[in-house]
């Protein structure tokens, strides 16, 4: 049986920087590549029930369109994935400002958030994985967050398929630190994802204002269009007259996943299934939440390698993450860390369509 392999290549420069693209093979038919520019996940090939390999994310044809102003295509996000309310929170009695360029308010990290970063790479592969080891330093002050910052997200890639994402963070003073990936998930060849069935294991989701700021506690799910705890299409759902909806254009909220069992750290947060289930994924992890984005935005001035327009609800996002604007919200999950402590977390895209690998 074919071994997971681990190699590099270059994929051009920024700043003068050379930025490399790093490609697990799992050995088994999932292929994965991550640029060293933002960590960001280029490509995701899987395989469908009948052995047949096809792209599940979007991306973009060269490192030129990453660098140019794009919606954060395959990247890490840091140091605060999603919004905090008008770019400004308190800790420990200071106020700090991050820069507002959303709608008045701070988005994923600032402009120069860790998806416009060079991150550091190291590779290897076992018998069961190929494994990428990115390293980042963000100094005190960055984007107006206190402390020094040190993240290590670690990319593996097992044998059955599996792609896992465990993140974890240190700091030197006291700071608020959410982390994510933005991958645009479409398991088909179709143009967009109106057809797929999506399934989010959450009873509970936070109801938002015009500029995406939560208003208000969790609401319940059931009675509304965000009830996806049974397997339903985006397309009927967000064709319907609400005015969450409305606002945002389609799903751009977060949804509180259910707890888990003490004993099981990682819970399933959503299901994502291709027209004719010819593929399946599952998203697992240990955050408190999970942003459902369906490309409100796009408007296909971006195209990836072949050439393919990226239109509207041509994809769909699922953030693992705390909740937005955690920082100046004491009801919500905290996002503080501090000296001696660690952020860590683990989110896994599995495919059940896979068959088990032999062993």
């Amino acid at each position: 049986m074919p071994r997971p392999t681990v190699h590099h290549q270059p994929f051009g420069a920024h700043t003068r920087t050379d930025v490399d693209v790093w490609t697990l093979d799992s050995g088994t038919g999932v292929r994965a590549e991550i640029l060293t520019y933002g960590g960001i996940l280029h490509s995701l090939t899987v395989p469908d029930t009948a052995g047949s390999p096809g792209p599940v994310v979007r991306s973009l044809a060269a490192l030129d369109d990453y660098t140019g102003k794009n919606p954060f295509f395959g990247a890490l996000i840091g140091r605060f994935a999603n919004r905090i309310a008008h770019g400004r929170f308190t800790l420990d009695g200071t106020e700090h400002h991050v820069p507002a360029t959303d709608r008045g308010h701070a988005l994923h990290g600032g402009p120069d958030g860790f998806h416009t970063r060079i991150w550091q790479a190291t590779g290897h592969a076992t018998d069961d994985a190929a494994v990428l080891r990115l390293t980042l330093h963000s100094p005190d002050g960055d984007m107006g967050f206190p402390g020094a910052l040190d993240t290590t997200v670690t990319y593996t890639l097992a044998t059955d398929g599996t792609l896992a994402l465990d993140y974890a963070a240190t700091t030197d003073r006291p700071t608020v630190v959410n982390l994510t990936n933005h991958a645009y998930f479409n398991l088909t060849e179709d143009d967009d994802i109106l057809g797929h069935t999506l399934q989010v294991d959450a009873d509970r989701y936070l109801p938002v204002d015009e500029d995406g700021i939560p208003h208000g506690p969790a609401a319940d799910v059931r009675g509304t269009p965000f009830d996806l705890t049974a397997p339903c299409t985006p397309g009927e759902r967000i064709a319907l007259p609400d005015e969450q909806l409305r606002m945002a254009g389609g799903f751009d909220h977060c949804w509180l996943v259910r707890d888990a069992a003490p004993s099981e750290p990682l819970r399933r947060a959503a299901r994502l299934t291709a027209p004719g289930a010819a593929r399946i994924m599952e998203v697992w992890t240990t955050e408190p939440g999970i942003q459902v984005y369906t490309a409100n935005q796009l408007d296909g001035s971006l195209t990836g390698p072949t050439g393919r327009r990226h239109d509207r609800y041509s994809a769909v996002c699922l953030e693992t993450q705390h909740l937005p604007d955690s920082p100046n919200r004491p009801d919500y999950p905290s996002t503080e860390v501090r000296p001696g402590e660690a952020v860590v977390s683990r989110t896994e895209f599995r495919f059940p369509h896979l068959a088990p690998s032999p062993r």
